[in-house]
């Protein structure tokens, strides 16, 4: 064969060719998106039940609470209702585990591929226990629990369609970006939030399949619950470059206490939880619903996700600042221990609700500091959701975006920017681990066993199909394919570059902003993924280049 002729494909590749074209062509794109379509309306609807469930759950608590408070020993009754709603949520997490928590976190590993939850199972027990924690008052909130729902039903749907694993954690991604939509009525946020924070690589195919599953969760829920957001800022003022610097400052008040959230929360979870693993769970949940039962009677604003608070906050001018401050660590507390305890629930509300009582503290001290005057407090409110969001989690974008969807003003997005972006660098600077990160490290520890019993559920020789994007920069750059020291059993399948597409030969040389079509095992998916994703990444300019092949 000369050196210029074609080289024929080797029957590895004319194995698997078919389904690769397959995967690859447009008609799969297409039904990809109406996949996303269908997992959207599903959820939607799912999750607008669950919201009306929650909203009569937190209604029927608070006039029980407010009838047996007039009868004085009547309140007694609660605290035993409190203790059988303790024992029916301990049941149900016994009987499915992986509903522990908001939820995000086995989000993350199922996406991962490190766990493969029961969707069948968990969606029907974290509804039922959410309902049943909103009646007891717990402070968690809906919107991680609506992520893991979501996903859960894009996963029954890839099931029903019989999608393979690949295929099938697309569509658990578009789920989770339907349930963040239509739980805080915000589709762009839910887009981002799943982008960044669950499936954590972004693609077009994988991006428009999840808008459309968010936009059609949100037109679903908001047709069934009204348009209203979960929580509306209508008061936003755009704030003048003068008052930048305190702008700033903010972003660095929200960075350290961001910080020190987080390492709270860990905290509770290690120290005052922890030693009570190794008794039942009841003991755990006793704690948080001993403290609602108090809750209830002694401070009723602290209840449930946190709605109290934020028309408290709204109405700045009637709040004095040791009030503000008095319900922000009480409500903090409230949340690490009904978090830290493995209560079915979330903290994406507490958060926003905690954001929104830093910002109008911080608001009153620049009015009263530095003359700021109050028509930009309800401002410094929206501005410290953002910090608190990007600080905390360390998604900045998906807080920005956020607040847009909450405020539904473009006036909010340079200050809101300004805010995250300095929220987000003083937290990493001092060593502020991101929230559903950690989390999902304590996961992925508990589940050892589970991850190392994975592959072998996928021992058929199961090929995945995956699309990475080569930087700028990248050591694999102006180097041909023959001279890459790739993964095991990894095959290159097309480069796609500047919408032409070239066959992957050996002495193809590869340039920056290249799209390269693989293929691997599924039995070492996470090896695999990790190494691929370290080639095509910028190099440090410190590091040698990668080892070619010998």
């Amino acid at each position: 064969m000369h050196a210029g002729a074609p080289r024929p494909l080797s029957r590895h590749r004319k194995r698997i060719a078919k389904p690769i074209e397959l995967r690859l062509s447009k008609t799969k794109r297409l039904a990809l998106v109406g996949e996303g379509l269908i997992v959207g309306i599903v959820v939607g609807l799912a999750i607008a039940l669950y919201r009306f469930a929650l909203s009569h759950a937190e209604e029927l608590l608070r006039f029980v609470t407010q009838l047996l408070v007039q009868w004085g020993p009547a309140v007694l009754l609660w605290f035993g209702m409190l203790a059988i709603l303790c024992l029916l949520v301990g049941r149900l997490l016994l009987l499915e585990p992986f509903t522990q928590g908001s939820g995000i976190p086995q989000l993350d590993a199922e996406v991962a591929g490190r766990i493969d939850m029961p969707w069948a199972r968990v969606v029907p027990i974290k509804m039922v226990e959410g309902v049943l924690c909103a009646f007891a008052g717990l402070s968690l909130g809906r919107e991680g629990p609506s992520v893991l729902l979501g996903g859960m039903l894009g996963k029954g749907v890839s099931r029903v369609f019989g999608e393979r694993r690949g295929h099938e954690r697309y569509l658990v991604t578009c789920g989770a970006a339907a349930g963040m939509s239509a739980a805080f009525h915000a589709p762009l946020t839910g887009v981002l939030f799943a982008v960044e924070e669950i499936h954590k690589e972004f693609s077009a195919p994988l991006v428009i399949s999840a808008m459309t599953s968010s936009v059609a969760a949100d037109y679903v829920s908001s047709n069934i619950l009204g348009i209203e957001p979960l929580i509306h800022f209508m008061t936003y003022s755009m704030v003048p470059h003068q008052l930048y610097p305190w702008v700033l400052l903010m972003g660095l008040v929200c960075g350290l206490l961001g910080a020190a959230h987080n390492k709270g929360m860990f905290w509770v979870q290690d120290h005052i939880f922890g030693p009570l693993e190794r008794y039942p769970i009841y003991v755990r949940l006793a704690i948080p619903f001993f403290l609602a039962g108090v809750a209830a009677f002694a401070f009723p604003d602290l209840m449930c996700g946190g709605d109290a608070i934020v028309e408290r906050v709204l109405d700045v001018p009637a709040q004095t600042l040791g009030m503000l401050a008095m319900l922000l660590v009480g409500k903090y507390v409230f949340t690490a221990i009904c978090f830290g305890s493995g209560a079915p629930g979330g903290t994406l509300l507490p958060l926003v609700v905690m954001g929104s009582l830093v910002g109008a503290i911080y608001g009153i001290c620049a009015m009263r500091i530095a003359q700021v005057p109050e028509a930009y407090v309800n401002s410094f409110i929206v501005l410290g959701i953002a910090g608190m969001f990007s600080s905390v989690i360390q998604a900045p974008v998906t807080g920005v975006v956020l607040v847009f969807e909450l405020t539904g003003s473009l006036e909010a997005l340079l200050a809101t920017s300004l805010v995250s972006i300095m929220a987000y660098v003083v937290s990493g600077l001092v060593d502020g681990e991101p929230f559903y990160e950690h989390l999902y490290g304590r996961l992925i520890g508990r589940q050892s066993q589970e991850s190392q019993d994975l592959p072998q559920r996928h021992a058929g020789g199961e090929k995945l199909v995956r699309t990475y994007v080569l930087s700028p920069g990248s050591c694999m750059e102006g180097r041909a394919i023959r001279d890459i020291r790739w993964p095991q059993n990894v095959l290159v399948v097309t480069i796609r570059r500047g919408g032409t597409e070239l066959v992957a030969k050996g002495d193809c040389v590869m340039a920056a902003l290249d799209e390269l079509t693989v293929v691997f095992d599924v039995a070492r998916e996470d090896q695999t993924h990790t190494a691929l994703r370290e080639l095509c990444a910028p190099a440090v300019a410190d590091e040698p280049e990668a080892p070619s092949a010998t």
